[in-house]
């Protein structure tokens, strides 16, 4: 199969050329302003990219004004050298106290920046440590499971931390199901090339990452068949992800972002909507508008 597409068949090339118009007409500029990917693009140093990636990507949950405003905070209460502050726990701890965010707490985020810096030291960076638990399992979800228990352990998380909600949730464990959409960001974040968005900083094969899934992409992708299940989950994710594959495989997931950006500027409603779905990018390409160019055909 080529990336050109001339070998795919005819439902998988109209696909293509409607996710490639999304992509040409995503305001890329715009956009990544509205996204948290932004706050890694402030600093230069590899090391609080990292740092500051990690953050911003585990605060990204609930209404995105909201949450950027919590990532905001986070990072001014951290300071220009986020990766030199985490090198003190009990600074990390001092700066974030009374932090919150939803369901985190100050202890919450003061463990994730402190195990991310531990890891990113011991190993290199933290990209170096995951790409060599890739290298060890040849699957991306056991070497995420491994990082994160690594990540996790180095900043007492999880049910070092009594078990808290804030603590399991700020680093989900991906062996559990869920979509850990947060983590597959980061991942997408860091390891795609760089283009505006992405920041190509690890060396993680773009053919192995797989789709963030949020609701915006859980509801596009039901709606142009890319996957039939019902619950936003791994393996949803993984079946979205063998979908775009089809059509690009050295790189499934670069459609993300602008697919997930429209998804939040047009409101998807999920069903057949003259006024809801004018305008929509993958609309001739949506089940619920190709059902009825076959009942006329």
């Amino acid at each position: 199969m080529s990336r050109g597409g001339s070998s795919l068949r005819g439902a998988d090339e109209a696909l293509r050329r409607a996710l490639e118009d999304v992509r040409a007409r995503c305001d890329v500029e715009a956009r990544k302003a509205a996204d948290p990917v932004h706050f890694v693009h402030r600093y230069a140093r590899r090391d609080d990219q990292e740092i500051v990636a990690m953050i911003a990507s585990a605060l990204a949950f609930g209404n995105v004004k909201a949450l950027c405003a919590k990532i905001e905070d986070a990072l001014a209460r951290l300071g220009p050298r986020v990766a030199a502050i985490a090198d003190d726990p009990a600074a990390v701890r001092a700066r974030l106290a009374g932090f919150r965010h939803r369901v985190y707490r100050d202890e919450d985020l003061a463990g994730l920046v402190i195990g991310t810096r531990a890891v990113q030291r011991a190993h290199g960076s933290l990209g170096k440590a995951l790409t060599d638990k890739l290298a060890a399992t040849g699957n991306l979800r056991e070497a995420l499971g491994a990082w994160v228990r690594e990540i996790r352990e180095r900043g007492e998380l999880g049910a070092g931390a009594g078990g808290r909600r804030g603590a399991e949730h700020i680093l989900p464990d991906p062996s559990k199901g869920s979509a850990v959409k947060r983590i597959l960001l980061l991942v997408r974040w860091m390891a795609r090339p760089a283009d505006g968005v992405d920041l190509g900083l690890w060396d993680v094969p773009t053919s192995q990452l797989i789709i963030p899934v949020d609701t915006h992409i859980h509801k596009l992708a039901r709606n142009l068949g890319l996957t039939e299940r019902a619950s936003a989950d791994f393996r949803a994710a993984e079946e979205i992800t063998a979908a775009l594959a089809r059509l690009d495989p050295d790189d499934p997931v670069k459609y993300d972002f602008s697919l997930c950006h429209m998804g939040m500027l047009q409101t998807c409603p999920s069903k057949r909507d003259p006024e809801a779905c004018e305008g929509c990018g993958v609309k001739p390409v949506c089940r619920h508008w190709r059902r009825d160019t076959r009942r006329r055909s």
